[in-house]
């Protein structure tokens, strides 16, 4: 009895153990191949329970999912002839299982194999493209191209290539800063042509300016010189009539211009001889130290008179108040006219209206000396000031 128990125990576990060997079961994200002595019997790409024959026949699987595969960082060499430190990565699945089998023995030598393959890919495509397409312009045609350059190396191993990217493609760190100072000095460049560009149109904007400036003060410099022509020409014909009327009270007048523009300044200092034709007008012909007809100066006063040497007092006196006047014909008249309009008009006062004299407070400057002044024609009547203030005519 007991001989029987273990032998149905024994049968048992021979069951069991058949059973375990003769059943297997296919993951969904498997699929699996039925090995008999190492030859392939069958491939099962279907999930569920399947069979084989106990101890004879084994199963391997593979796996049936998209599988990721990343490329190490290369250098490479584009048409341009410029070096690329280019990152990829691939998405691959197994297609053909029994085919990936026989070609690779495990999977980590099919991943080196593909590694492989996709680095060839990657030089080839990227050596026929510029740097310019690879970064910019032509990107996702290069993928294309290396895609389909992969897929069709791949096929006959049984790996379906899903997609091959391109993860990053950049300069070697030397030749990144060369590039960088190269951009650099393309935009300093460029930034200087602006600048020279702006400079220019504003040397431009500022010649025309400084042109129309020009024309116009040239132009008011001509109308203001013309002014000044027809002013000095009116000028010089009132001098010439006066001329042409009395030539000795001309040569007296411009005399006190002169002495007034020449002495106007307290520190001026002329070195001259006395008998100098500057000072004729200074110069008595009668005796020295006696005064001249018709000049009285009193001591101690505060008065100098001049009266006209050839006038004598009578009844036709000046008004008090009022300057002396010298008749004459009406064209004199008319010159005397115009010249007492062009001078500055001068103060005077008379001392008495039978005399017909203008007299000039002297004080609190001294008293002039006799050969301080002179007599003028008749008609004249000059107003003197003391020696150290100019000298005024007025006719």
């Amino acid at each position: 009895m007991r001989a029987g128990l273990i032998a149905v125990l024994v049968a048992v576990v021979a069951v069991v153990v058949l059973a375990m060997n003769a059943f297997f079961v296919v993951m969904p994200t498997q699929q699996a191949i039925v090995l008999q002595f190492g030859e392939v019997k069958q491939a099962i790409r279907e999930p569920g329970l399947n069979t084989k024959i106990p101890f004879v026949q084994t199963v391997h699987y593979l796996d049936r999912r998209n599988l990721d595969l990343d490329i190490p960082a290369q250098e490479i060499i584009a048409a341009d002839q410029k070096r690329l430190v280019v990152d990829a990565f691939m998405r691959w699945r197994i297609a053909e299982p029994v085919r990936f089998y026989q070609t690779f023995p495990t999977l980590e030598v099919g991943e080196q194999r593909l590694s492989s393959i996709v680095t060839e890919a990657l030089r080839t495509v990227l050596a026929d493209a510029t740097f310019t397409n690879i970064v910019r312009d032509d990107r996702a045609d290069i993928m294309r191209r290396i895609s389909e350059r992969v897929a069709a190396q791949t096929r006959p191993l049984g790996v379906e290539v899903v997609d091959v990217r391109i993860r990053r493609a950049d300069l070697p760190d030397a030749n990144s800063e060369a590039i960088y100072q190269r951009m650099q000095t393309e935009r300093q460049q460029e930034a200087r042509e602006i600048r020279a560009q702006g400079e220019e149109a504003a040397l431009r904007v500022r010649a025309a300016a400084d042109r129309t400036a020009t024309v116009l003060r040239a132009e008011a410099q001509r109308e203001a010189d013309q002014i000044r022509g027809i002013g000095d020409a009116q000028r010089n014909a009132i001098f010439a009539r006066a001329y042409q009327v009395d030539p000795d009270f001309f040569a007296f007048y411009r005399a006190m211009q002169a002495y007034q523009q020449s002495l106007a300044s307290d520190g001026t200092r002329l070195v001259l001889s006395p008998d100098s034709d500057f000072f004729r007008y200074f110069n008595s012909s009668n005796r020295p130290g006696s005064p001249p007809a018709g000049v009285s100066v009193p001591s101690g006063g505060d008065e100098v008179s001049v009266a006209p040497a050839d006038s004598t007092p009578d009844s036709a006196a000046l008004p008090a108040g009022s300057t002396g006047a010298r008749s004459g014909s009406a064209e004199e008249t008319a010159v005397e006219q115009a010249v007492r309009d062009a001078l500055p008009p001068v103060e005077a006062s008379t001392t008495s209206a039978a005399s017909a004299i203008t007299t000039i407070p002297t004080s609190p400057g001294p008293a002039l000396a006799p050969e301080t002044v002179r007599p003028v024609e008749a008609g004249a009547v000059t107003t003197l000031e003391p020696v150290s203030g100019p000298a005024t005519t007025t006719q």
